[in-house]
């Protein structure tokens, strides 16, 4: 997993609130069993129409956003289902940064886990950054893991945000699950060494 320090990205504004994980990614694409290749079906109801043609009135269809890699969210946002396709595809699409009220837990969970960091803001701050977001050309945040600060480009701070410090320190070393269980190798075959059963060989 790439570690996470400090990103730069172009903002799209999604003001909504709970978005579920069917609207992220909806069931019909679960079939797959890669990990990569879902951010073509990220939000795809509301991206395509049923012919498969792109809405435009849809803010990822819109050319202001293209690139963009910071998505900001209503309260609730990856509610519904546990289903870690939601990351995934999010991470797929190319976002790097969440940025939201508030989230569900455990969709909160499989982003640190899968190298995206959720940031929890105050509503207003969110509803203030959404209008700027909808009437510029285009809004381009800073955000800093290490400090834990999101900003404008030019170095005026928008907020300081709290993430817990083991998350944080999983995320800036880019460790998953599997990861952070090999940091602890040698005491594992230690252990198994020390709990090794002896093998009886069979009676002839």
């Amino acid at each position: 997993m790439t570690p996470f320090h400090a990103h730069r990205g172009l903002v799209v504004p999604l003001a909504r609130n709970n978005v579920d994980t069917d609207q992220i990614i909806p069931k019909q694409f679960l079939k797959r069993i890669e990990r990569t290749g879902f951010g073509q079906f990220l939000f795809f109801d509301w991206r395509f129409d049923q012919d498969g043609n792109p809405r435009a009135d849809f803010v990822l269809n819109q050319p202001q956003f293209e690139g963009a890699s910071i998505l900001l969210a209503g309260e609730n946002f990856g509610c519904g289902s546990s289903r870690e396709h939601a990351p995934w595809a999010l991470k797929d699409y190319g976002f790097r940064v969440l940025i939201a009220p508030s989230f569900a837990d455990i969709f909160y969970n499989n982003c640190i886990q899968n190298g995206i960091l959720p940031v929890r803001l105050e509503p207003s701050q969110i509803q203030k950054l959404i209008m700027e977001a909808e009437r510029s050309e285009g809004l381009t945040l800073d955000v800093d893991l290490e400090r834990q600060t999101v900003s404008y480009t030019d170095g005026v701070l928008v907020d300081h945000f709290e993430i817990d410090p083991r998350r944080r320190e999983t995320l800036m070393k880019g460790l998953d699950p599997i990861g952070e269980t090999l940091l602890h190798d040698s005491a594992i075959s230690a252990f198994e060494a020390r709990h090794a059963v002896p093998v009886v060989p069979p009676r002839v």
